[in-house]
């Protein structure tokens, strides 16, 4: 260790003084942090890792879809049923412990003892199996209903499908050209499905950017447009702007591809470049970020189909 002597302080200080103007990370910028919005029924679930973000996605942090209604029909039905046996099971024991158990107080040592200690016996039982009764109860309301609370884990629905035989185009090469037939549950992504999610990506944006609220309005679910108002808002009072240009697809992936009802859902693992920048209000100064140079995000987006109408921005997760 190097002694802290007067005669190197000063070599000391300036060496720290580089160190910390080197220091400096490669993709600084200003992109929000975190996740919000909804999934539906897998709002709570993570997302399936793709060859895009194959590392596991946390789930969404910020919604306002409530976890006991992000469950599937299948799970929802699983567990009434495991409830419904445990409350069976518990009313056949207490039911049984009951019956035996009044009869044999109230019989005692046998026909006709009902007084002396016949009657002390009685009362001592039954008080014994009150207590057994509210054990049991306790036991049954606190035991966890495992059935159907995860619903097991979420494939990719592109995983060991065959080749698509129409041409993929040009302009979605960054998607996997694979589908097949969909699965239970799973709807297939088509070409035009993904032009709609590139086209998505680069106009919320720009909207974002130019603090359009309209257009944001209009390509987000009511959800989605709450929380990027907030991210607005907040730039604004502390009088910064977060401006995002040339943002550019890299690559895609389809990570998960859903019907609930008659709503849609897709989840695609987007790795994007832009020049993605905090200004100063006033003085357009550079604040956050580089101007000069774009850099990589990559992140999960999902989007909403109302019955077959357009697609819309239901989440964003930070993978």
């Amino acid at each position: 260790m190097i002694p802290f002597k007067s005669g190197n302080l000063g070599v000391i200080a300036a060496s720290l003084a580089i160190a910390a103007l080197t220091i400096v990370p490669d993709d600084a910028d200003a992109r929000r942090k975190g996740s919000f919005g909804s999934r539906g029924a897998r709002t709570y679930n993570a997302p399936a890792p793709t060859a895009v973000a194959p590392k596991q996605t946390a789930p969404v942090q910020r919604s306002m879809t409530e976890k006991s209604a992000a469950r599937t029909p299948a799970q929802a039905q699983a567990g009434r049923a495991a409830s419904a046996n445990r409350g069976g099971m518990a009313k056949g024991l207490i039911g049984g412990l009951i019956a035996g158990g009044l009869i044999g107080a109230l019989l005692g040592g046998g026909l006709g003892s009902l007084a002396g200690a016949g009657m002390l016996m009685a009362l001592l039982q039954i008080t014994l199996i009150g207590g057994l009764v509210w054990l049991l109860l306790r036991m049954f309301r606190r035991r966890p209903a495992l059935a159907g609370a995860h619903g097991g884990a979420m494939s990719s629905p592109f995983a060991g499908f065959e080749p698509r035989s129409a041409p993929q185009r040009p302009s979605v090469r960054s998607f996997p050209a694979v589908a097949a037939a969909p699965r239970s549950g799973e709807i297939d992504i088509d070409n035009a499905d993904r032009q709609d999610f590139e086209r998505l990506l680069v106009e919320v944006q720009d909207a974002f950017s130019k603090e359009d609220f309209g257009r944001l309005r209009e390509r987000t679910t009511p959800e989605v447009m709450s929380y990027f108002a907030e991210e607005l808002s907040q730039n604004a009072t502390a009088g910064r702007r977060n401006s995002v240009s040339g943002t550019v697809l890299i690559d895609a992936e389809v990570a998960e591809a859903w019907r609930e009802d008659t709503t849609d859902y897709a989840t695609i693992a987007m790795r994007y470049e832009s020049v993605d920048v905090m200004l100063d209000r006033s003085t357009g100064a550079v604040l956050e970020g580089d101007a000069e140079r774009p850099s990589q995000a990559t992140e999960l987006w999902t989007f909403k189909r109302e019955s077959h109408g357009e697609w819309r921005l239901s989440a964003v997760q930070e993978a």
